[in-house]
């Protein structure tokens, strides 16, 4: 059929426009499709902490030193850190800003806490979890800490060793994407669940919720790179910052992969005149670790399920937050809306249970037609963009 010809976003958009319509025309038949998209949750659920151990843990264990020019290389692995982090703040001020909310179900299972102290003493226990536990039970933060320490240790194993345990993590990663592609049949179930119960106003509230992510994906774009490029450069930004967008950024909004951008964001950083020996090492590495728009979507969606939930959030969880939402986008690499996996991890930073986090991440997939893309094209271009400001300062000191 040719509608199994069509790529990923089409069949999603499909799948949104049928539940809807199904779930105001005929809201009988709405619960027993719901068991589509409760099983589809229900994947993501089982499969999601394993995911997030073995990608982090692979990352850093196959991690490569940079060659002979290690300080700029250094320097832009910094860079990638401090943007990804600047894209949560921002994503932080405009959820305050516009905050959000989520139309959920059983949202009396969270158990947030009433403190900072609470909060802290949480994740404290979490991140020391014992990792057979912190799988079975979905503790992110546990699986996260055991991923870097392990990782962190592996990278003095064996190349074969260090092989095979990349050959783990994609064969995971493979699983994800298997279940993805049934993200179109469960979005069905959960958007004609939604308008039967709900009305199409939660649909709408999802709009808002998508308007949100990408006028913060904008600003990062068009303000935060063009401010680090010009304190690095002391030029105008703007030239390279569109052209990076034009040519990096729109394939990249249609393949929706860094990874497969790759080949593409190569190409530019020659014609830019970058340094080889810095680009063929930033922007392989780039596209696992500099990821602002993952960031983005995982404080967003954090923040749009702390305020359904009532949950106070204080100065200090929201800069942990930003902190959570960094380190965790690196983990989001390769795998197709891979950052809408790790919203429990930091969703669990306020004791929202993972229950209510997957619904979240459900949420997440209806409006991923756009986020994803979006996200993508963010993510990639800004790779181009900071290893050209990098190698522009780098030739200036030189």
């Amino acid at each position: 059929m040719k509608l199994f010809k069509l790529g990923l976003v089409p069949q999603i958009l499909i799948g949104v426009v049928a539940g809807a319509l199904l779930g105001m025309a005929a809201p009988a038949v709405a619960e027993p499709l719901g068991l589509l998209g409760q099983l589809f949750v229900g994947m993501l659920k089982a499969v999601a902490p394993l995911l997030v151990m073995l990608l982090v843990m692979s990352a850093i264990a196959n991690r490569h030193e940079s060659g002979a020019d290690g300080r700029k290389g250094l320097l832009t692995l910094l860079l990638y850190l401090a943007g990804t982090i600047s894209a949560a703040v921002v994503a932080l001020l405009m959820s305050q800003w516009f905050p959000q909310t989520i139309t959920l179900t059983d949202v009396a299972e969270g158990s947030p806490p009433v403190a900072v102290a609470a909060v802290l003493a949480d994740v404290l226990f979490k991140l020391i979890d014992n990792p057979v536990n912190a799988l079975l039970t979905g503790n992110f933060l546990g699986c996260l800490t055991w991923a870097i320490l392990l990782g962190i240790s592996f990278r003095r194993a064996s190349a074969a060793f260090k092989e095979h345990l990349q050959t783990l993590a994609d064969g995971v990663s493979d699983i994800v994407r298997y279940v993805i592609r049934l993200a179109p049949l469960g979005i069905f179930g959960l958007v004609c669940v939604t308008v039967a119960t709900t009305g199409v106003e939660a649909l709408a509230g999802y709009a808002s919720l998508a308007l949100l992510l990408v006028a913060c994906m904008l600003i990062v774009a068009l303000v935060v790179n063009p401010l680090i490029v010009y304190l690095l450069t002391r030029r105008n930004p703007y030239p390279v910052v569109l052209q990076c967008l034009e040519e990096s950024g729109i394939t990249a909004f249609f393949t929706r992969s860094s990874a497969a951008n790759i080949p593409v964001n190569l190409a530019l950083a020659k014609k830019l005149g970058i340094s080889e020996e810095l680009y063929s090492v930033t922007i392989p590495v780039g596209a696992t670790v500099n990821m602002a728009g993952a960031a983005i979507t995982i404080t967003v969606l954090t923040l749009a399920a702390a305020n359904t939930l009532g949950i106070e959030v204080s100065f200090a969880t929201a800069l942990l937050l930003c902190v959570i939402a960094a380190l965790s986008a690196c983990g989001a690499s390769g795998v197709p809306s891979g950052s809408l996996l790790l919203v429990p991890l930091a969703c669990s930073l306020f004791g929202i249970s993972v229950d209510v986090a997957m619904q979240v991440v459900a949420v997440g997939f209806i409006i991923s037609v756009i986020q994803d893309s979006a996200e993508t094209a963010l993510n990639s271009s800004t790779d181009v963009i900071y290893t050209y400001a990098v190698d522009q300062r780098g030739g200036a000191d030189g």
